[in-house]
């Protein structure tokens, strides 16, 4: 029968290494893997404090630069209050949104407009003419116009571009009931939806903009402000 070594088993069975330490008078001994643990429980924390400053600092940073810049948006130009109507139309300036809707009546017709904040841009006319403002680009915002008489009849769906003085009629749809067909569209401007809609539209939405800016910023600083409490 097979017998145990015991000269194999025995360092296993021995105590671990001390090292000696002092209290007072009196010397005491250590083990050296109670050391060792110690070590690496101090160099953990050291790593996870120079992280936590490193992370506060960069939000320290952030929420400055949030803070500079809202104060210099605010002091370049004010955002204004929005109307609240133009010409036939009552405004809904959906705050925190990247659109506005428009609603009015004209004799029998009710007339709701969808409008996005500015979403394209071309070059000015270098000419002079075509209704150049003076500005690098002309910027772009999409007109969604429904315009619909009595509460069963057609109704008439314009996709339209609005530039800073002009209002292009891109598509015409029509609606009956559930069934829609596309057309071109060569007939009158429709009541309100025109150049000076147009014009007016560009003004407000440069305010909308700078108004949804600060409002981001500052959404995000009370997120970090919250982080960092």
């Amino acid at each position: 029968m097979a017998r145990l070594n015991l000269n194999l088993v025995r360092p296993l069975l021995r105590k671990p290494r001390t090292l000696p330490f002092l209290i007072g008078d009196h010397q005491l001994q250590q083990p050296i893997f109670n050391i060792t643990l110690k070590k690496h429980s101090l160099f953990q924390f050291q790593r996870s404090y120079i992280s936590d400053m490193r992370k506060s600092a960069f939000e320290g940073n952030i929420l400055r630069l949030l803070r500079n810049e809202i104060q210099y948006e605010l002091q370049r130009s004010t955002p204004t209050q929005p109307v609240a109507n133009f010409d036939i139309f009552t405004i809904d300036d959906r705050p925190g949104e990247q659109w506005i809707r428009l609603k009015g009546k004209f004799k029998d017709e009710g007339i709701k407009v969808e409008v996005t904040m500015f979403d394209g841009a071309i070059p000015a006319s270098k000419s002079g003419g075509g209704g150049s403002t003076g500005d690098e680009v002309q910027l772009h915002i999409t007109l969604i116009v429904n315009i619909t008489k009595g509460e069963d009849g057609e109704v008439l769906e314009f996709i339209c571009s609005a530039w800073p003085d002009s209002i292009e009629i891109n598509r015409l749809f029509i609606r009956c009931g559930d069934k829609m067909s596309a057309q071109p569209y060569a007939g009158p401007e429709f009541k309100g939806i025109n150049d000076e809609l147009a014009a007016f539209l560009h003004e407000y939405m440069k305010n909308k903009d700078k108004t949804e800016f600060i409002r981001w910023m500052g959404t995000v600083k009370t997120f970090i402000e919250k982080q960092v409490e």
